[in-house]
């Protein structure tokens, strides 16, 4: 019999199927049906740490009285994250998959108090999404990881939830980083976060916002890493995300390494049937393969357990496109 368990950040899961955080995730009523359609875990819409500071910006700017702008600065926070702890009681109350909290930052101090209330509210887990590209010509490469790791110390300290991080992948040394989150407390890395991507519209002469949404194409770079850090950092624990849509995609992570895989793009594009059919695909598969638990597949092409671990370094552009014309 197949057993598609996993374990993920300390939490079982009924399988590495996990809705990621998005508009998606925004209530309970959409997230009860991504969980009868068998997804292992939800991860709720993220809290943005600058919209809380945009909105309470925004309640000063039209204050008469700035001299309370600790009273607006508060009450503004107070509301949003209200909502938000709301949304995690309701969807903890209904649903009985793992329920992840997520919030997105760019500065350590300012989710402490935040974060304790999550953990009140009941949630498994805590992700945090640290969105932040360093453009300061003055700064070096180390400033970006350092402030991961103060980030991640500054919530272990204030909570036992198992957090999670969630990284891009425009790090100097990648494996380094997640080796020092390991080593630092962390549950779990997603691989990887998406960055708006802008475009330009050559006809008005205007910024504009390129596709939201991953495509398969996306996956390579998941893929990559996520085998070259399974193999490199012994008993990390991984989610691959961006780029996963279908069933071999689930299939090819779990290969390379990772716990579970995060959804989003294929579930705005496809809905919730597709992870009923990524299950069903998954377990057909491991039948045929002879493998009977998610343990058995996971990492078994990671860099460690291929006999060319270069296959997933740069060195094979040379062999595959050197001769071209």
């Amino acid at each position: 019999m197949i057993d598609l368990k996993t374990k993920y950040a300390g939490l079982s899961l009924r399988n590495p199927i996990i809705v990621g955080s998005s508009g998606l995730t925004n209530n309970v009523t959409r997230m009860k049906e991504y969980e009868k359609a068998g997804a292992g875990a939800v991860v709720l819409k993220s809290l943005f740490e600058e919209q809380i500071e945009i909105n309470a910006g925004q309640m000063l700017d039209s204050s008469d009285y700035p001299e309370a702008a600790d009273y607006i600065d508060g009450y503004a926070k107070a509301n949003l994250i209200s909502d938000y702890i709301q949304l995690i009681k309701d969807a903890k109350t209904q649903l009985s998959i793992p329920v992840i909290a997520s919030i997105n930052c760019y500065k350590p101090g300012s989710w402490i108090e935040f974060a304790k209330q999550i953990e009140a509210a009941g949630a498994d887990a805590l992700e945090v999404n640290i969105s932040f590209m360093e453009t300061d010509v003055n700064q070096l490469h180390v400033h970006v990881e350092d402030l991961c790791i103060n980030i991640l110390t500054q919530i272990k300290a204030a909570v036992a939830l198992p957090i999670i991080i969630k990284i891009g992948k425009n790090y100097a040394n990648i494996p380094a980083l997640v080796t020092a989150l390991k080593a630092n407390g962390a549950a779990a890395v997603v691989m990887f976060n998406r960055f708006y991507q802008p475009d330009i519209d050559i006809n008005t002469l205007q910024l504009s916002s390129a596709n939201v949404f991953s495509s398969h194409s996306d996956l390579s770079d998941t893929l990559r890493w996520s085998a070259i850090v399974s193999g490199k950092v012994p008993g990390v624990c991984l989610a691959a995300s961006t780029g996963v849509h279908d069933w071999e995609d689930l299939i090819k992570c779990l290969l390379a390494g990772v716990s579970a895989v995060q959804l989003c793009s294929t579930l705005y594009t496809h809905g919730s049937e597709v992870i009923s059919q990524m299950l069903v695909c998954l377990e057909e598969w491991m039948s045929q393969s002879g493998l009977k638990t998610i343990e058995e597949v996971r990492g078994k092409l990671n860099l460690a357990n291929i006999a060319n671990p270069s296959m997933y370094e740069r060195s094979q552009f040379m062999k595959y496109f050197s001769n071209r014309d």
